[in-house]
Protein backbone atom coordinates (compact mmCIF):
# COMPACT_ATOMS: atom_id res chain seq x y z
CA UNK A 1 0.00 0.00 0.00
CA UNK A 2 1.06 3.76 -0.88
CA UNK A 3 0.98 6.08 1.38
CA UNK A 4 -2.82 7.51 1.13
CA UNK A 5 -4.12 10.04 -0.82
CA UNK A 6 -7.25 11.83 -0.20
CA UNK A 7 -8.13 12.07 -3.67
CA UNK A 8 -6.81 10.61 -7.13
CA UNK A 9 -8.09 11.71 -10.66
CA UNK A 10 -8.55 8.93 -13.36
CA UNK A 11 -8.31 10.67 -16.25
CA UNK A 12 -10.07 9.35 -19.56
CA UNK A 13 -7.70 9.52 -22.38
CA UNK A 14 -8.40 6.58 -24.85
CA UNK A 15 -10.91 8.07 -27.45
CA UNK A 16 -10.28 7.49 -31.35
CA UNK A 17 -11.66 11.15 -31.92
CA UNK A 18 -12.94 10.07 -34.95
CA UNK A 19 -15.00 13.33 -36.08
CA UNK A 20 -11.75 14.78 -36.39
CA UNK A 21 -10.57 13.27 -39.39
CA UNK A 22 -7.01 12.82 -40.58
CA UNK A 23 -6.00 14.64 -37.08
CA UNK A 24 -6.57 11.78 -35.36
CA UNK A 25 -6.12 8.99 -37.65
CA UNK A 26 -2.59 8.26 -35.98
CA UNK A 27 -2.80 10.08 -32.69
CA UNK A 28 -5.15 10.32 -29.90
CA UNK A 29 -7.48 12.53 -29.78
CA UNK A 30 -5.70 13.98 -25.81
CA UNK A 31 -2.55 14.47 -27.67
CA UNK A 32 -3.37 16.92 -30.99
CA UNK A 33 -1.84 20.01 -30.65
CA UNK A 34 -3.44 23.06 -28.90
CA UNK A 35 -2.86 27.01 -28.99
CA UNK A 36 0.70 27.10 -30.42
CA UNK A 37 2.32 24.88 -27.74
CA UNK A 38 0.36 22.88 -25.44
CA UNK A 39 -1.84 19.41 -26.26
CA UNK A 40 -5.13 19.12 -25.61
CA UNK A 41 -4.45 16.47 -22.59
CA UNK A 42 -2.21 19.76 -20.65
CA UNK A 43 -5.71 21.86 -19.93
CA UNK A 44 -6.62 18.46 -17.30
CA UNK A 45 -3.18 17.48 -16.35
CA UNK A 46 -2.53 21.58 -15.47
CA UNK A 47 -5.90 21.09 -13.69
CA UNK A 48 -4.99 18.69 -11.65
CA UNK A 49 -1.83 20.17 -10.30
CA UNK A 50 -2.94 23.70 -9.73
CA UNK A 51 -6.05 21.85 -7.62
CA UNK A 52 -3.10 20.01 -5.35
CA UNK A 53 -4.27 16.70 -6.77
CA UNK A 54 -0.82 14.89 -6.98
CA UNK A 55 -2.23 11.07 -7.92
CA UNK A 56 -3.76 11.04 -12.14
CA UNK A 57 -3.70 7.64 -13.61
CA UNK A 58 -4.59 9.08 -17.47
CA UNK A 59 -6.33 6.01 -19.35
CA UNK A 60 -5.21 5.31 -22.82
CA UNK A 61 -6.44 2.97 -25.85
CA UNK A 62 -6.13 4.27 -29.27
CA UNK A 63 -3.24 5.51 -30.77
CA UNK A 64 -1.06 5.96 -27.97
CA UNK A 65 2.50 5.89 -28.65
CA UNK A 66 2.88 9.69 -29.06
CA UNK A 67 0.48 10.41 -25.92
CA UNK A 68 2.21 7.89 -23.99
CA UNK A 69 5.68 9.58 -25.05
CA UNK A 70 4.70 13.09 -24.48
CA UNK A 71 3.34 12.38 -20.97
CA UNK A 72 6.37 10.80 -20.02
CA UNK A 73 7.58 10.78 -16.17
CA UNK A 74 5.22 13.56 -15.49
CA UNK A 75 7.82 16.53 -14.68
CA UNK A 76 6.08 19.25 -16.76
CA UNK A 77 3.02 19.04 -15.03
CA UNK A 78 5.17 18.10 -11.45
CA UNK A 79 3.78 14.72 -11.40
CA UNK A 80 6.70 12.94 -10.88
CA UNK A 81 6.94 12.45 -7.73
CA UNK A 82 8.51 8.79 -6.01
CA UNK A 83 4.63 7.84 -4.33
CA UNK A 84 2.01 9.52 -6.61
CA UNK A 85 2.20 11.27 -9.79
CA UNK A 86 1.26 10.53 -13.23
CA UNK A 87 0.55 6.74 -14.48
CA UNK A 88 -0.56 5.73 -17.66
CA UNK A 89 -2.70 2.95 -17.58
CA UNK A 90 -3.23 0.93 -20.51
CA UNK A 91 -5.67 -1.65 -21.06
CA UNK A 92 -3.77 -5.19 -19.92
CA UNK A 93 -4.21 -8.94 -20.05
CA UNK A 94 -5.96 -10.93 -16.84
CA UNK A 95 -7.56 -13.95 -16.27
CA UNK A 96 -5.92 -15.25 -19.45
CA UNK A 97 -7.76 -12.89 -21.52
CA UNK A 98 -7.13 -9.51 -23.20
CA UNK A 99 -9.67 -7.29 -22.73
CA UNK A 100 -10.21 -3.88 -24.08
CA UNK A 101 -12.06 -0.66 -22.29
CA UNK A 102 -15.66 -1.59 -23.46
CA UNK A 103 -16.73 1.77 -21.89
CA UNK A 104 -15.86 4.47 -19.94
CA UNK A 105 -17.10 2.47 -16.77
CA UNK A 106 -15.22 -0.29 -17.42
CA UNK A 107 -11.73 1.70 -17.95
CA UNK A 108 -12.11 2.41 -14.32
CA UNK A 109 -13.61 -0.74 -13.14
CA UNK A 110 -10.41 -2.22 -14.72
CA UNK A 111 -8.00 0.19 -12.72
CA UNK A 112 -9.84 -0.83 -9.36
CA UNK A 113 -6.30 -2.42 -8.41
CA UNK A 114 -4.47 0.50 -9.07
CA UNK A 115 -6.90 3.45 -7.08
CA UNK A 116 -7.26 1.04 -4.02
CA UNK A 117 -3.15 1.03 -3.88
CA UNK A 118 -3.91 4.96 -2.53
CA UNK A 119 -6.91 4.45 -0.62
CA UNK A 120 -8.62 7.52 -1.79
CA UNK A 121 -11.75 9.00 -0.04
CA UNK A 122 -12.55 10.37 -3.24
CA UNK A 123 -12.38 9.88 -7.26
CA UNK A 124 -12.45 12.97 -9.61
CA UNK A 125 -13.78 11.41 -13.56
CA UNK A 126 -11.86 13.48 -16.25
CA UNK A 127 -12.04 13.60 -19.95
CA UNK A 128 -9.10 14.23 -21.97
CA UNK A 129 -10.29 16.17 -24.60
CA UNK A 130 -11.72 19.56 -23.13
CA UNK A 131 -10.66 22.68 -23.40
CA UNK A 132 -11.18 24.65 -19.86
CA UNK A 133 -9.24 25.56 -16.29
CA UNK A 134 -11.44 24.53 -13.46
CA UNK A 135 -10.07 24.42 -9.96
CA UNK A 136 -11.34 20.50 -9.20
CA UNK A 137 -10.75 21.58 -5.45
CA UNK A 138 -13.80 23.59 -4.72
CA UNK A 139 -16.10 20.90 -6.41
CA UNK A 140 -14.55 18.48 -4.13
CA UNK A 141 -15.40 20.67 -1.52
CA UNK A 142 -18.82 21.20 -2.95
CA UNK A 143 -19.26 17.29 -2.77
CA UNK A 144 -18.23 16.86 0.71
CA UNK A 145 -20.76 19.56 2.04
CA UNK A 146 -23.20 17.73 0.19
CA UNK A 147 -22.72 14.42 1.66
CA UNK A 148 -23.19 13.86 -1.95
CA UNK A 149 -22.23 10.09 -3.64
CA UNK A 150 -21.52 11.52 -6.65
CA UNK A 151 -21.28 15.25 -8.05
CA UNK A 152 -21.17 16.76 -11.58
CA UNK A 153 -20.24 19.77 -13.53
CA UNK A 154 -22.33 21.24 -15.46
CA UNK A 155 -22.22 23.83 -17.72
CA UNK A 156 -25.10 25.75 -19.23
CA UNK A 157 -25.48 25.29 -22.88
CA UNK A 158 -28.18 26.98 -25.86
CA UNK A 159 -31.37 24.79 -25.21
CA UNK A 160 -31.11 23.93 -29.04
CA UNK A 161 -27.84 22.66 -28.71
CA UNK A 162 -28.86 20.80 -25.53
CA UNK A 163 -30.15 17.31 -27.20
CA UNK A 164 -25.92 16.48 -27.86
CA UNK A 165 -25.14 16.23 -24.73
CA UNK A 166 -26.07 14.50 -21.22
CA UNK A 167 -28.96 16.76 -19.57
CA UNK A 168 -29.09 17.25 -15.80
CA UNK A 169 -32.47 18.11 -14.27
CA UNK A 170 -32.16 19.71 -10.82
CA UNK A 171 -33.74 20.47 -7.56
CA UNK A 172 -33.79 23.79 -6.06
CA UNK A 173 -30.63 22.68 -3.78
CA UNK A 174 -28.71 21.57 -6.91
CA UNK A 175 -29.61 17.50 -6.20
CA UNK A 176 -30.20 15.78 -9.51
CA UNK A 177 -33.63 13.75 -10.02
CA UNK A 178 -33.38 12.94 -13.50
CA UNK A 179 -30.19 12.25 -15.67
CA UNK A 180 -31.27 12.01 -19.91
CA UNK A 181 -28.20 11.14 -22.03
CA UNK A 182 -28.91 13.46 -25.40
CA UNK A 183 -32.60 13.37 -25.21
CA UNK A 184 -34.36 14.13 -28.01
CA UNK A 185 -36.52 17.12 -26.17
CA UNK A 186 -34.59 18.41 -23.87
CA UNK A 187 -35.50 19.22 -20.40
CA UNK A 188 -32.89 21.64 -19.13
CA UNK A 189 -29.94 23.48 -20.61
CA UNK A 190 -27.86 21.89 -17.92
CA UNK A 191 -25.27 19.82 -19.75
CA UNK A 192 -22.91 17.21 -18.22
CA UNK A 193 -19.26 18.56 -18.38
CA UNK A 194 -17.96 14.74 -18.02
CA UNK A 195 -16.38 15.99 -14.71
CA UNK A 196 -17.28 13.67 -11.78
CA UNK A 197 -16.13 13.65 -8.16
CA UNK A 198 -17.46 10.61 -6.37
CA UNK A 199 -16.87 9.18 -3.17
CA UNK A 200 -14.83 6.00 -3.69
CA UNK A 201 -16.67 3.42 -1.86
CA UNK A 202 -19.80 4.23 -3.74
CA UNK A 203 -18.38 4.28 -6.90
CA UNK A 204 -16.49 1.11 -6.57
CA UNK A 205 -19.77 -0.83 -5.59
CA UNK A 206 -21.54 0.36 -8.53
CA UNK A 207 -18.28 -0.33 -11.02
CA UNK A 208 -18.88 -3.78 -9.83
CA UNK A 209 -22.14 -4.12 -10.30
CA UNK A 210 -22.03 -2.79 -14.05
CA UNK A 211 -19.53 -5.15 -14.56
CA UNK A 212 -21.92 -8.11 -13.47
CA UNK A 213 -24.54 -6.77 -16.00
CA UNK A 214 -24.38 -8.71 -19.65
CA UNK A 215 -26.76 -6.04 -20.38
CA UNK A 216 -24.69 -3.09 -19.95
CA UNK A 217 -22.70 -0.73 -21.95
CA UNK A 218 -20.68 0.04 -19.40
CA UNK A 219 -20.47 3.97 -19.71
CA UNK A 220 -20.89 6.30 -17.45
CA UNK A 221 -23.90 8.26 -18.83
CA UNK A 222 -25.91 5.81 -20.13
CA UNK A 223 -25.21 2.94 -17.10
CA UNK A 224 -23.44 3.88 -13.64
CA UNK A 225 -25.30 7.55 -13.26
CA UNK A 226 -28.79 6.10 -13.77
CA UNK A 227 -28.17 3.45 -11.38
CA UNK A 228 -26.52 5.34 -8.92
CA UNK A 229 -29.86 8.08 -9.27
CA UNK A 230 -32.58 4.85 -9.33
CA UNK A 231 -31.23 3.37 -6.23
CA UNK A 232 -31.60 7.25 -4.62
CA UNK A 233 -27.91 7.98 -3.88
CA UNK A 234 -27.47 11.57 -3.18
CA UNK A 235 -26.36 13.25 -6.33
CA UNK A 236 -25.69 16.96 -7.07
CA UNK A 237 -25.20 19.26 -10.10
CA UNK A 238 -21.98 21.72 -9.95
CA UNK A 239 -22.39 24.50 -11.65
CA UNK A 240 -18.98 25.37 -14.18
CA UNK A 241 -19.41 29.17 -15.08
CA UNK A 242 -15.97 29.54 -16.94
CA UNK A 243 -14.72 28.60 -20.38
CA UNK A 244 -15.15 25.44 -21.78
CA UNK A 245 -15.29 23.44 -24.62
CA UNK A 246 -15.18 20.11 -26.03
CA UNK A 247 -12.81 19.74 -28.90
CA UNK A 248 -14.18 16.77 -30.52
CA UNK A 249 -15.01 18.16 -33.82
CA UNK A 250 -12.76 20.11 -36.97
CA UNK A 251 -15.14 22.93 -36.27
CA UNK A 252 -14.89 23.03 -32.04
CA UNK A 253 -11.36 22.56 -32.64
CA UNK A 254 -10.32 25.38 -35.23
CA UNK A 255 -13.18 27.89 -32.83
CA UNK A 256 -11.47 27.44 -29.66
CA UNK A 257 -7.73 28.04 -30.77
CA UNK A 258 -9.22 31.21 -32.43
CA UNK A 259 -10.98 32.20 -29.15
CA UNK A 260 -7.45 32.31 -27.80
CA UNK A 261 -6.91 35.03 -30.02
CA UNK A 262 -10.17 37.23 -29.04
CA UNK A 263 -9.87 39.30 -26.32
CA UNK A 264 -13.32 39.15 -25.03
CA UNK A 265 -12.80 35.38 -24.30
CA UNK A 266 -11.61 34.34 -20.54
CA UNK A 267 -9.95 31.76 -21.53
CA UNK A 268 -6.29 33.68 -20.49
CA UNK A 269 -3.33 31.58 -21.26
CA UNK A 270 -1.22 34.24 -19.39
CA UNK A 271 -2.60 34.02 -16.29
CA UNK A 272 0.48 33.00 -13.53
CA UNK A 273 -2.24 32.07 -10.73
CA UNK A 274 -3.51 28.99 -12.96
CA UNK A 275 -1.07 27.99 -15.34
CA UNK A 276 -1.14 25.66 -18.30
CA UNK A 277 2.30 23.48 -18.57
CA UNK A 278 3.35 21.33 -21.69
CA UNK A 279 6.50 19.54 -22.60
CA UNK A 280 7.76 21.93 -25.19
CA UNK A 281 10.54 21.37 -28.12
CA UNK A 282 14.22 23.11 -27.34
CA UNK A 283 13.97 25.57 -30.23
CA UNK A 284 15.73 28.81 -30.85
CA UNK A 285 12.97 32.33 -30.64
CA UNK A 286 10.67 32.83 -33.44
CA UNK A 287 11.97 35.42 -36.23
CA UNK A 288 9.99 37.84 -37.84
CA UNK A 289 11.84 39.13 -40.97
CA UNK A 290 11.95 42.94 -41.84
CA UNK A 291 8.60 43.51 -44.30
CA UNK A 292 6.89 40.18 -42.52
CA UNK A 293 3.55 41.33 -41.12
CA UNK A 294 2.23 39.83 -37.86
CA UNK A 295 -1.59 40.73 -36.50
CA UNK A 296 -3.59 39.35 -33.62
CA UNK A 297 -1.80 35.96 -33.44
CA UNK A 298 0.38 33.09 -31.62
CA UNK A 299 3.87 32.79 -32.80
CA UNK A 300 5.32 29.67 -30.70
CA UNK A 301 9.52 29.61 -30.47
CA UNK A 302 11.25 28.50 -33.71
CA UNK A 303 8.32 29.64 -36.39
CA UNK A 304 10.44 31.84 -39.32
CA UNK A 305 7.84 34.08 -40.53
CA UNK A 306 8.76 36.11 -44.03
CA UNK A 307 5.39 36.51 -45.38
CA UNK A 308 1.47 38.01 -43.29
CA UNK A 309 -0.02 36.23 -40.67
CA UNK A 310 -3.25 37.91 -39.31
CA UNK A 311 -5.65 35.67 -36.60
CA UNK A 312 -3.48 33.06 -36.59
CA UNK A 313 -2.11 30.44 -34.50
CA UNK A 314 1.57 28.80 -35.38
CA UNK A 315 3.11 26.14 -33.60
CA UNK A 316 7.02 25.51 -32.96
CA UNK A 317 8.74 25.03 -35.75
CA UNK A 318 6.44 26.54 -38.28
CA UNK A 319 7.86 28.52 -41.72
CA UNK A 320 5.97 30.78 -43.93
CA UNK A 321 7.78 32.13 -46.78
CA UNK A 322 7.48 35.87 -48.83
CA UNK A 323 4.88 36.86 -49.85
CA UNK A 324 2.73 33.93 -48.22
CA UNK A 325 -0.33 34.93 -45.87
CA UNK A 326 -2.26 33.08 -43.52
CA UNK A 327 -5.17 33.89 -41.75
CA UNK A 328 -7.82 32.72 -39.52
CA UNK A 329 -6.15 29.30 -39.57
CA UNK A 330 -4.13 27.21 -37.46
CA UNK A 331 -0.52 25.89 -38.79
CA UNK A 332 1.10 23.00 -36.67
CA UNK A 333 4.52 22.20 -35.73
CA UNK A 334 7.20 21.92 -38.54
CA UNK A 335 4.93 22.89 -41.13
CA UNK A 336 6.08 24.99 -44.38
CA UNK A 337 3.73 27.47 -46.34
CA UNK A 338 5.63 28.63 -49.39
CA UNK A 339 5.87 31.66 -51.75
CA UNK A 340 2.82 33.00 -52.67
CA UNK A 341 0.56 30.48 -50.96
CA UNK A 342 -2.79 31.79 -49.41
CA UNK A 343 -4.02 30.07 -46.26
CA UNK A 344 -7.59 31.01 -44.49
CA UNK A 345 -9.97 29.03 -42.53
CA UNK A 346 -7.66 26.48 -42.51
CA UNK A 347 -6.13 23.66 -40.01
CA UNK A 348 -2.60 22.66 -41.89
CA UNK A 349 -1.28 19.43 -39.79
CA UNK A 350 2.17 18.80 -38.43
CA UNK A 351 5.07 18.61 -41.07
CA UNK A 352 3.08 19.56 -44.16
CA UNK A 353 3.92 21.74 -47.24
CA UNK A 354 1.62 24.04 -48.81
CA UNK A 355 3.38 24.65 -52.37
CA UNK A 356 3.99 27.90 -54.49
CA UNK A 357 0.79 29.80 -55.04
CA UNK A 358 -1.43 27.33 -53.47
CA UNK A 359 -4.30 28.11 -51.96
CA UNK A 360 -6.06 26.35 -48.82
CA UNK A 361 -9.63 27.44 -47.89
CA UNK A 362 -11.99 30.28 -48.27
CA UNK A 363 -13.31 33.12 -46.30
CA UNK A 364 -17.07 32.54 -45.40
CA UNK A 365 -18.00 36.19 -46.85
CA UNK A 366 -16.27 35.79 -50.49
CA UNK A 367 -18.54 32.53 -50.90
CA UNK A 368 -21.75 32.47 -53.12
CA UNK A 369 -23.43 29.92 -51.02
CA UNK A 370 -21.86 30.28 -47.40
CA UNK A 371 -23.88 27.14 -46.38
CA UNK A 372 -21.01 25.35 -48.39
CA UNK A 373 -18.44 27.07 -46.37
CA UNK A 374 -16.31 24.92 -43.59
CA UNK A 375 -12.66 24.75 -42.01
CA UNK A 376 -10.27 23.06 -44.55
CA UNK A 377 -7.75 20.78 -43.41
CA UNK A 378 -4.84 19.52 -44.45
CA UNK A 379 -3.34 16.11 -43.12
CA UNK A 380 0.15 15.60 -40.89
CA UNK A 381 2.81 15.24 -43.34
CA UNK A 382 1.01 16.35 -46.74
CA UNK A 383 2.66 18.39 -49.68
CA UNK A 384 0.29 20.18 -51.40
CA UNK A 385 1.51 21.07 -55.03
CA UNK A 386 2.29 24.20 -56.11
CA UNK A 387 -1.10 26.27 -57.52
CA UNK A 388 -3.36 23.36 -55.82
CA UNK A 389 -6.69 25.30 -55.02
CA UNK A 390 -8.24 23.01 -51.89
CA UNK A 391 -11.44 23.74 -51.11
CA UNK A 392 -13.97 24.83 -48.34
CA UNK A 393 -14.28 21.70 -45.93
CA UNK A 394 -12.49 19.58 -47.45
CA UNK A 395 -10.20 16.86 -46.00
CA UNK A 396 -6.75 16.42 -47.54
CA UNK A 397 -4.98 12.86 -46.32
CA UNK A 398 -1.31 12.54 -47.24
CA UNK A 399 -1.75 9.52 -49.21
CA UNK A 400 -4.33 11.56 -51.50
CA UNK A 401 -1.58 13.68 -52.87
CA UNK A 402 1.57 11.00 -53.37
Amino acid sequence: MLPKQEVVAMLLAGGQGSRLGVLTRNLAKPAVPFGGKYRIIDFPLSNCVNSGIETVGVLTQYQPLELNEYIGNGQPWDLDSTNAGVHVLPPYQKNKKSDWYKGTANAIFQNIPFIERYDPEYVVVLSGDHIYKMDYSKMINYHKEKDAACTIAVYEVPLEEASRFGILNTNADGSIYEFDEKPKVPKSNQASMGIYVFSWSKLKKYLEEDDENPKSQNDFGKNVLPAMLNAGERMFAYRFEGYWKDVGTIESLWESNMDLLNPNISLDLSDDEWKIYSRNPVMPPHYVAKGAHVQNSLVAEGCNVYGEIDFAVLFAGVYVAPGAVVKDSIVMPGARIEEGARVQYAIVSENSVIGANAVVGERPEEMENKDDWGVAVIGPGCTIPPGTVVEPKAMIDAEEVK
